[in-house]
């Protein structure tokens, strides 16, 4: 039997949802029926759109804490409503920490930690009262789960904002679902800026057990399953969507050796620390 997800009279919102990752998780939910709006400081270069409906944008900048409150006071008063909302933006230019400075890291942490923070609490304010709650997804990163280096204080903010969701799901419940997507490499139309062109891709493609880089949609898909029913009693989750995660370099590192060393001939015995018989 076919499982199939109906958003159907459900309202969302996705921040930074014009474009990249956000654009593909828009599109996933109107794909399920859902009401959807995008915001962004600046409007989408071509409508984002899917199955024959569109989302609507409203610009807003995630790091004015007033602008915030306004744009979920209009969506409650235009909609009804508020029933998922995925907080997708942020970013962080390449640039090592001791290059880059304590105030280029601030503002990273302010866009990819504490903004996220302002706009769920804005969220709440919609959905904490009305009936059948609602559901946050926190849009995470591997940068988070790892080290990051070149993108230090998106790391950091973003192992925050994991913390932050699993925070929020105990305080907010039972009414309001909060749980963290982490995702790994995804192909935008942005790639070529992280890794180079075609080849470039697929050589990074190849450091991923799956072969490849996700699709924008895949990441949608994930996040219409966080927001519907199927995934009501799931809470305070961290869900890895980033195909089996990197491959161990010191595997690479081993077989580069063992091709380098010349074979030690028949009836040559295991030798210390390979695991032979003493």
């Amino acid at each position: 039997m076919a499982v199939s997800i109906d958003l159907s009279g459900r309202v969302a919102v996705v921040t930074g949802g014009t474009r990249g990752v956000g654009a593909g998780i828009a599109r996933a939910l109107l794909a399920a029926g859902a009401d959807v709006v995008v915001c962004a400081r600046r409007p989408p270069d071509h409508p984002v759109a899917a199955a024959g409906r569109t989302a609507r944008f409203r610009a807003l900048d995630v790091r004015d804490a007033a602008a915030v409150a306004d744009f979920f006071a209009w969506v409650r008063d235009t909609h009804g409503r508020l029933d998922v909302l995925v907080n997708n933006a942020g970013g962080s230019p390449y640039g090592l920490l001791a290059e880059s400075g304590p105030r280029r890291a601030a503002r990273v942490v302010e866009l990819n930690l504490i903004a996220p923070m302002t706009v769920a609490l804005g969220a709440y304010e919609v959905m904490r009262d009305q009936e059948g709650g609602g559901s946050i997804v926190m849009i995470g990163s591997v940068s988070g789960t790892r080290p990051s280096p070149g993108t230090a204080a998106y790391g950091a903010a973003k192992a925050g904002l994991d913390n932050l969701a699993r925070t929020l799901a105990v305080e907010w419940a039972p009414a309001i679902r909060v749980n963290t997507l982490v995702l790994g490499m995804v192909h935008t139309e942005l790639a070529h800026l992280h890794y180079g062109d075609a080849t470039g891709v697929a050589a990074v493609s190849r450091t991923v057990p799956l072969g490849r880089l996700a699709d924008p949609a895949e990441a949608g898909d994930a996040c219409v399953f966080l927001a519907s029913p199927m995934a009501a009693y799931i809470t305070g989750a961290s869900l890895a969507v980033h195909g089996g995660g990197e491959r161990p370099a010191f595997l690479a590192a081993a077989r580069s050796q063992a091709d380098a060393t010349p074979s030690a001939g028949p009836g040559a015995g295991p030798g210390p620390g390979t695991g032979g018989a003493g």
